[in-house]
């Protein structure tokens, strides 16, 4: 389910900075409302502004100390990497530098391969994997002077193996994995940790969504 590519030492999250991408809903909404119980500071991340205002609502219900903040931003991470870096730069500016980044944005099409269109592929390597890369990108010099830091790539069971109709899914999934190893490589002298998530299909809206059009693997007589 979670697969740490070095075991780090436990991060303390009273008072700890936690960014949340794909944060207004589903994995990325839990993570945020457990990371707050433990006393964190949060920023989300997602594109929809009604929704976030919501679950910053939800959250702040949580709340341990008076002194927590939960700092919403809207913004497509996947489609302009100075605009990423610069509202991360505005977080930071509000709530120190970032200590851990879950990486949870993402989008599913599934289909079979020549029925599901090509703009789809281009769409979803754009959202589920420079999504995570963008964010990463620019917390990671900050994390590089401080010495410290932890980055979460949510990735999926089909990016552990490919699966029938998620020909366009699976491989932004897959791509995940090769960027969070070759990352950790770069980023451990600075003690900063990598982890790879693999969530199975999970009760969220995104994973409502997505059932609506499955397809199933047809059965094989042989």
């Amino acid at each position: 389910m979670v697969s740490p590519l070095i075991s780090p030492k436990p991060l303390k999250l009273p008072g700890a900075h936690v960014v949340v991408t794909g944060g207004s809903s589903g994995i990325g909404k839990c993570i945020a409302i457990e990371c707050y119980k433990q006393g964190a500071f949060i920023t989300l991340i997602a594109r929809d502004e009604n929704k976030l205002l919501q679950t910053k609502k939800e959250i702040e219900k949580n709340c341990v100390n008076d002194k927590q903040v939960v700092l919403c931003i809207s913004v497509d991470v996947s489609k302009d990497y100075e605009q990423v870096e610069n509202v991360l730069k505005q977080a930071q500016e509000k709530l120190g530098p970032v200590d851990m980044l879950v990486n949870c944005a993402g989008t599913s099409v599934t289909g079979k391969f020549e029925d599901i269109e090509v703009n789809s592929f281009e769409r979803l390597m754009a959202v589920n994997y420079l999504g995570s890369v963008y964010p990463s990108r620019a917390v990671i010099a900050t994390m590089k002077e401080r010495r410290m830091g932890r980055i979460v790539f949510v990735s999926s069971q089909a990016g552990q193996l490919g699966l029938f109709g998620y020909t366009a899914y699976s491989p932004t999934k897959f791509a995940l994995r090769g960027l969070a190893e070759a990352l950790q490589m770069e980023v451990k002298p600075y003690n900063i940790y990598v982890t790879v998530a693999y969530p199975p299909d999970t009760d969220t809206p995104g994973f409502a969504e997505e059932s609506k059009t499955k397809v199933n693997c047809p059965s094989v007589i042989l």
